[in-house]
């Protein structure tokens, strides 16, 4: 029997042919010898129906996970897919796809985040980024002809939380208590501009035109994969002269060299100096987009600026400015407008 364990792997593995002359070799999934031998057996079965019997072919989940990975590198989320794919192996390798069912799904999320340095619970918009990477994998095994029907994986709700936002007195008070001089400018740049960190710290002098005041981003550097138009005002102009010559290729540099990331421990110890809580470096763009939402930008206009793919994204900002409903408040008034009469003379 063409079964085997290989490199310390605990687990049996399968080799061997089918009826076509196919090589097989995967995992059984299991430690337990007789376990395996059964789902040798079976699977040498299944092959025989497929090629004597014209049965359709079933496939591993292994098989799909590959084969997503394989059809995905062009996709921003391509480093979430692995790390997804990695965390979901341990409980379906070796599986039939069409065998998973949609609670053995939900029941294999993770719970507990690990880039923390103490354990805690995870968020549920990450389990259900999780979640995605299941229904994308299911959704292509249909486009695939792997599967006929797929498991219906709905996300849990996230609540709505309320957008942070500074004000400008605050956000004043934020960049005078920044004691790095890169950093200072890079927040800076940002409330100025709303870009987010990756495209303020990976900003190119190829991508700014001072001259006619506007900088790009390229589509493969944007979230929704869209290039963005970045209009530059005077605040935004004023920091970028002053970084001119100090490196080659990037707008922002330290010691010389390309800048990473702004740590959240970094962070963290600017909000502290400048009295300000609960504020993360994300919420810079959240300010900036409030604040143009305040002063009457349009949400479409918005939407182009920071570059959502989705319009519900900025409408979470919509309820800052409602001076275009004022209008539609007199149509529910208790009293009409032709007439004087007040509670107040009533009640007299």
């Amino acid at each position: 029997m063409a079964l085997r364990k290989r490199n310390g792997s605990t687990t049996w593995h399968i080799d061997l042919r089918a009826p076509g002359g196919e090589r097989i070799r995967q995992s059984t999934g299991t430690a337990n010898k007789k376990e395996a031998e059964e789902y040798h057996d079976r699977l040498k079965a299944e092959l025989w129906r497929i090629s004597k019997l014209g049965e359709k072919q079933k496939h591993t989940w292994d098989a799909a996970a590959l084969r997503m990975l394989k059809e995905s590198t062009h996709l921003s989320s391509y480093v979430n897919l692995e790390i997804h794919i990695r965390h979901f192996r341990q409980f379906f390798s070796g599986r039939l796809l069409e065998s998973i069912t949609r609670d053995e799904i939900y029941e294999a999320l993770p719970q507990l985040s690990a880039r923390t340095k103490q354990p805690k619970p995870l968020s549920v918009k990450t389990k259900n980024m999780y979640l995605g990477t299941m229904r994308h994998l299911f959704n292509l095994a249909i486009k695939w002809e792997w599967l006929d029907r797929v498991p219906f994986l709905e996300d849990t709700k996230v609540a709505n939380k309320r957008v942070r936002f500074l004000t400008r007195e605050e956000a004043q008070r934020l960049i005078a208590a920044i004691s790095t001089e890169w950093l200072r400018d890079v927040a800076t740049l940002g409330f100025a501009t709303g870009l987010r960190r990756a495209n303020l710290l990976g900003l190119e002098w190829t991508q700014v035109d001072l001259v006619n005041r506007r900088a790009w981003i390229h589509s493969d550097q944007a979230k929704a994969r869209k290039s963005i138009g970045v209009p530059l005002n005077d605040e935004a102009v004023a920091v970028i002269r002053r970084w001119i010559g100090r490196h080659p290729t990037h707008v922002f540099s330290r010691r010389g060299k390309i800048i990473p990331n702004v740590t959240s421990e970094q962070w963290k110890r600017q909000c502290v100096r400048a009295g300000i809580e609960n504020f993360r470096f994300h919420d810079i763009r959240h300010t900036w987009a409030s604040w143009h939402v305040q002063a009457g930008t349009p949400l479409n206009r918005l939407m182009e600026m920071g570059g959502w793919s989705k319009y519900e994204h900025v409408l979470r900002y919509a309820h800052l400015a409602p001076d275009h409903l004022a209008h539609h408040a007199n149509a529910v008034t208790i009293w009409s407008q032709q007439e004087v009469t007040t509670p107040q003379t009533l009640a007299a």
